[in-house]
């Protein structure tokens, strides 16, 4: 059984089997202040800032291994000159500590092998497996090996939580989501989009991707890396004639995953309730 615990008060998991300890982190968006700066708005660099957090997390947790869940860089497709100066220097500083380094493509990493050492691993956005746990970045659909996993961990959504005091003025807070996730119905849902015929075989067909039985039962979001970012509250309500709430990525929008019973944490480790007890403070 794979060991699943936050790292607090920071954006980041670890992960440990037996004696192999995986230290996970998402979204860090290096370059991100560009646009800030194409709107007159302009601010240093946070990258050393952000790689001195990583450098004092690997000294805390000791991991064997490091793996980043997608959107290294902020440029989606091309990359932005801040980017060539930043990515580099980052992972070879931070391979200088760890040799075993995974990177798992987001949707803003386009043209990022050129940026990293030759001794880092890209894995496609389909995702990795840890132990019993499948990680995967959150804008495509996981591998169908992912599902043999008892947990899944994506990023992807910067999740946060708003809250409204009696005066109106509102804050908002980055968050872990801790969601039940419905095996059967994700897997269903990957196979439409695998093309496949959903029928009463449907189940044993993943099955024999999968090698094993189908065990997901539950999902983690990850908060960004990157603290500067803003996010999209997970709590937030339904407001004039809209009638959903559209939520980004694939899985969340298949209704496989429970997020009105999801458990929300701030990154000390506070339980705040669930989604749907916060509504209310939205």
């Amino acid at each position: 059984m794979t060991q699943i615990e936050p790292v607090q008060p920071y954006p980041a998991l670890l992960l440990q089997k037996d004696s192999d300890r995986a230290l996970v982190v998402s979204d860090l968006h290096i370059g991100w202040e560009r646009l800030l700066s194409q709107r007159g708005v302009h601010v240093p660099s946070q990258t050393p800032k952000i790689k001195n957090m990583m450098l004092r997390l690997v000294k805390e947790c000791k991991p064997t291994r490091l793996i980043f869940l997608g959107d290294i860089k902020d440029a989606i497709a091309k990359v932005e000159i801040e980017e060539w100066r930043d990515i580099p220097d980052f992972f070879e500083t931070i391979n200088e500590k760890v040799s075993d380094i995974q990177v798992v493509l987001g949707n803003h990493d386009g043209n990022l092998e050129p940026l990293l050492p030759e001794t880092i691993k890209i894995i496609p956005p389909t995702g990795a497996i840890f132990g019993d746990v499948g990680l995967f970045h959150g804008h495509a659909w996981p591998a169908p090996e992912l599902l043999g996993c008892s947990s899944l961990v994506t990023g992807h959504v910067h999740p946060t939580v708003a809250i409204r005091d009696p005066m109106g003025f509102r804050m908002t807070r980055q968050v872990w989501v801790k969601a039940p996730c419905d095996g059967e119905k994700l897997a269903k849902s990957l196979l439409k989009h695998l093309s496949a015929k959903i029928n009463s075989n449907s189940l044993s067909i993943l099955n024999s991707k999968v090698k094993g039985k189908l065990k997901v039962s539950q999902l983690f979001i990850m908060p960004s890396f990157n603290q500067f970012l803003g996010g999209r509250p997970i709590n937030e309500r339904k407001r004039g004639k809209k009638k959903t709430i559209a939520f980004i990525g694939p899985i969340l929008r298949s209704g496989s995953v429970n997020l009105n019973d999801a458990e929300i944490y701030l990154l000390d480790g506070t339980f705040l309730g669930t989604v749907d007890q916060l509504k209310a403070l939205s």
